[in-house]
């Protein structure tokens, strides 16, 4: 004997509810990962601004942060080599705002010039 429409009509509802379920369990975990890897990216943060804070003066400090307001990706470069230059051991004392000129000089590219020849 085979169910009546109604049963059939339940089964279907049935399956939907568990796709739902498992489609939302899915979005829950993946916003698990999603809020480990933010703290990850934060505390990996915090480290950085820790390893900067000890191996720069404040005036180098506020330098770097006036430069990552106009240009954070020429920032992020120059905070990436001075972590570079600390984790090897390169950095005996810290960098004052003078020397920060002269990292910035350094990494900053050279301004290239386009000769148009007419002919």
């Amino acid at each position: 004997m085979s169910g009546s429409p109604d049963d059939d009509r339940l089964e279907e509802l049935r399956q939907q509810k568990k796709e739902q379920l498992k489609q939302q369990q899915q979005q829950q975990g993946g916003g698990d990962r999603e809020a480990a890897q933010q703290a990850q990216r934060e505390q990996a943060e915090q480290q950085k601004q820790a390893l900067l804070k000890q191996h720069l003066t404040d005036g180098a400090r506020k330098r770097l942060n006036t430069i990552k307001m106009s240009k954070p990706e020429f920032a992020e470069q120059a905070e990436q080599q001075i972590l570079a230059l600390a984790q090897s051991g390169r950095l005996q004392d810290q960098i004052d705002e003078e020397q920060m000129k002269d990292l910035l000089r350094e990494l900053k590219p050279d301004s290239q010039s386009f000769n148009i020849n007419r002919r």
